[in-house]
């Protein structure tokens, strides 16, 4: 069979870190110019960077607010200090041989590294266990065509969500260790410092719990497994509370680890840690006892935070139908295009029928059978939650990766032995090419999405008014206080020296619902918002993606009449070079 050389087993450690190494140094060089024009694209690594700095300039550890969005109150972010230690770390060690600058961008560039190694020395180990020695080979390379749950890890990629990925990794692997109370241990701990990272993998998180409670409903002699988990999930939730919190998540909110999910994760252990104890011979009353624990949990949680029950946002309906709404991750995978469809369930489709046919040919072989059936489950509810929001893709992706590999393994295999070596090379090809979603993205590639002038336009406002050639003149100005779209505000005070209104963070609503009524709105709404928060500067960027819902749910607003030349008299244009992708005013007080 491919790859069952012995070298490749007793190597692995090795061949794993080169893999990392390697993958990094590609990703490095391919997004080389991207790093050189500090192109970070998304607005959570902007504000990722902000966070970073404004603690290495000397804010308070547990201050989250970032001043420089809302001014003078700051914005509130719902973060925690953690990923911005790797992050703040790289930069103090880089400054000690360049410029400050040229550290942010080698920086940005490695950070996102670390959590790709955890996830693929995760993943390795994970496939090592459950389906061969060397099968950790399909791992890698599978996740080398995930393509949204590499994304997390690219250069510039450097806010949470790719740590979050690499936790739920780890999750997967406690899940999956034979030595119970290790496993246990792992899959709290790794758990715990998810949450003190954010919400994001809650639903997972749960599930994986739920599993190590069936583990232990089968089998009582998995009780040291639930007892290490309980004990190291509370105690680690605790920790994190205690290290990471900050001063707003102090409070009992339900968007980050705060009383609220504190007192239920620990909660959780004690209940975890009091089953575990307990002598029930039966497995009839061992499921009862979970049931009524879970039980408790639920009802508790229900009694005690019942503002928590509901998506844990917490936006005014004014707020979700003006701007939530609007987010295009937060939208079900079946209403985008068909090619983003394919492209985004080939593999867990892959991984899916990977678990299946594993689960079935173990269907008698209980010990074994147990680990496949818990990560399956994850990967399930993974698939399911794409029909809620988009933004589960690359979690769902990740959780695929055992299976598809445990059905490349076998396909690959039984492709080996055929004796033709022609048939066997095209055999081997086309069954990696289908598993890993190659060919589906081919086919993607050859039917691409029409493009309309208006889709171009906009994609070319996006790719344009980021930079740092486009926001050098607008840097220039003398310091102000800036209204502009919400999408830039986060890159605006990355790069220039001015403040914004607002960036898309929810717990911010205020702030947000002025910058969507003052472009969405008359001239004279916009110049009384302007005129309370004290704004110098109006700067747009026409056909940026936010502007199409002004213009589309107010074609007669503030926004559009701007674009159209239609200025009011309390606004005085700056000029700016012929070539920019801004229109920009000064605030005419009177």
């Amino acid at each position: 069979m491919i790859f069952t050389a012995d070298h490749f087993d007793r190597h692995w450690r090795l061949l794993v870190t080169f893999f990392w190494l390697a993958t990094a140094a590609a990703f490095v060089w391919a997004r080389w110019q991207y790093i050189g024009w500090f192109a970070l694209g998304d607005t959570d690594d902007n504000l990722r960077m902000m966070e970073a700095r404004a603690l290495l300039a000397g804010q308070g550890w547990f201050d989250l607010r970032q001043y420089r969005l809302d001014p003078p109150y700051g914005a509130d972010i719902h973060w925690s200090r953690l990923v911005d230690l790797p992050l703040a770390g790289l930069m103090l060690l880089f400054r000690l041989f360049m410029s400050g600058a040229e550290a942010e961008k080698v920086a940005v560039a490695v950070a996102p590294m670390l959590p790709m190694g955890v996830a693929m020395a995760s993943l390795a180990i994970l496939c090592r266990r459950l389906i061969a020695p060397t099968a950790y080979i399909f791992a890698l390379l599978l996740l080398l065509y995930a393509h949204s749950a590499k994304s997390m890890w690219l250069p510039l990629r450097i806010d949470h969500h790719g740590w979050q990925l690499a936790m739920l990794s780890l999750v997967l692997l406690g899940l999956t260790d034979r030595k119970r109370a290790r496993g246990g241990a792992v899959t709290g701990i790794a758990t715990a410092l998810s949450l003190s990272i954010g919400l994001e993998m809650l639903i997972y998180l749960a599930v994986a719990g739920a599993a190590t409670a069936l583990m232990w409903i089968r089998d009582a002699g998995q009780a040291r497994r639930l007892a290490a988990y309980g004990a190291s999930l509370a105690g680690g939730t605790t920790l994190g509370y205690l290290i990471f919190a900050s001063d707003a998540n102090r409070a009992p909110v339900c968007d980050a680890l705060s009383p609220v999910w504190l007192s239920v994760m620990a909660a959780a252990g004690a209940l975890a840690v009091l089953l575990a104890w307990l002598r029930l011979g039966r497995p009839l009353l061992r499921l009862a006892a979970a049931a009524l624990a879970g039980a408790l949990l639920a009802g508790g949680f229900a009694l005690a935070w019942p503002d928590c029950v509901s998506r844990p946002e917490g936006v005014s309906p004014e707020l979700y139908k003006m701007w939530l709404s609007h987010v295009r991750e937060a939208r079900p995978i079946y209403t985008h295009s068909w090619q983003t469809i394919v492209n985004g369930l080939a593999l867990p489709v892959a991984g899916l029928i990977g678990y299946g046919v594993t689960i079935w040919r173990l269907r008698r072989d209980e010990a074994a059978l147990t680990p496949w059936a818990a990560i399956a489950l994850s990967a399930l509810i993974a698939v399911a939650l794409l029909f809620w929001q988009t933004r589960a893709t690359p979690a769902a992706q990740l959780l695929a990766i055992p299976g598809a590999a445990a059905l490349a393994w076998m396909v690959v295999g039984r492709a080996w032995s055929i004796p033709n070596l022609a048939l066997r090379a095209v055999a081997v090809l086309v069954a990696f090419l289908l598993i890993s979603g190659i060919a589906v993205q081919w086919v993607v590639r050859a039917f691409p999405e029409p493009t309309s002038a208006g889709a171009k336009a906009v994609s070319a406002a996006n790719a344009k008014c980021p930079t740092l050639a486009a926001l050098r003149p607008i840097a220039l100005r003398p310091k102000g206080y800036v209204l502009t779209h919400v999408d830039l505000g986060p890159r605006l005070i990355t790069v220039t020296h001015h403040d914004a209104v607002a960036g898309p963070y929810h717990r911010n609503g205020d702030a947000i619902l002025d910058v969507m009524q003052a472009f969405r709105g008359s001239a004279d709404n916009a110049h009384a918002i302007v005129a309370r928060r004290g704004i110098d500067y109006v700067l747009i960027c026409p056909n940026l993606s936010e502007s199409t819902i002004y213009r589309s749910r107010a074609p007669q607003g503030f926004y559009v009449q701007l674009s159209r030349g239609q200025v009011p008299d309390w606004l005085e244009p700056i000029a700016l070079p012929k070539n920019s992708p801004y229109r920009m005013w000064r605030v005419v007080r009177r």
